[in-house]
């Protein structure tokens, strides 16, 4: 795994994140985005969700990677068996967050999140790194079959850059 570009997306993603922040208007906030049902301040904390989640999933990683494979199978079916629950979740989770947690709060838990990130993938082994387990498939486009927890280090960010093309912020920037 190329650990320097794991660190490089995250700051990427960091910086970007802040500017797309400070440069939104409250007009822009409550805007509608392309292709979700959110306006664009939620959607941005369902971005900044993204990478809270990693730590959780990290751990996960960490425990079925050290099983047999059968187990993750199981409860990767498990999960994409409540794919309509977990697809409610979700977007409930982020409308109401997208309400309640501030545009300002937001930048400051994407910078300590990512900060948290760097720090635990610096001290990843690359055994650690190398244990996977099975995802459920059907609740993200980026979730695949098997990931590895290198895999994993890459997953918020693709799923921040999926997003950050649904946002209809007037001043973005590029």
């Amino acid at each position: 795994m190329e650990r320097q570009l794991v660190h490089e997306e995250l700051e990427r993603a960091r910086a970007d994140f802040r500017r797309l922040v400070e440069s939104a208007d409250r007009a822009d906030l409550l805007r509608a985005t392309n292709g979700t049902r959110w306006n664009n301040r939620q959607l941005l904390f369902h971005m900044l969700l993204g990478y809270l989640i990693i730590r959780a999933l990290l751990r996960l990683v960490r425990v079925f990677g050290r099983l047999p494979q059968g187990a993750s199978r199981a409860y990767a079916r498990l999960l994409n068996a409540a794919t309509r629950p977990f697809d409610q979740v979700n977007f409930l989770g982020s409308y109401a967050a997208g309400h309640a947690v501030s545009p300002a709060r937001m930048v400051v838990m994407f910078d300590h999140v990512v900060a948290k990130l760097h720090q635990r993938l610096d001290a990843e082994s690359e055994a650690d790194l190398a244990r996977g387990m099975h995802y459920p498939t059907r609740w993200d486009p980026f979730f695949k079959d098997y990931m590895t927890l290198a895999d994993v280090y890459h997953f918020p960010t693709q799923h921040y850059d999926f997003h950050r093309r649904q946002l209809t912020l007037t001043n973005a920037p590029k």
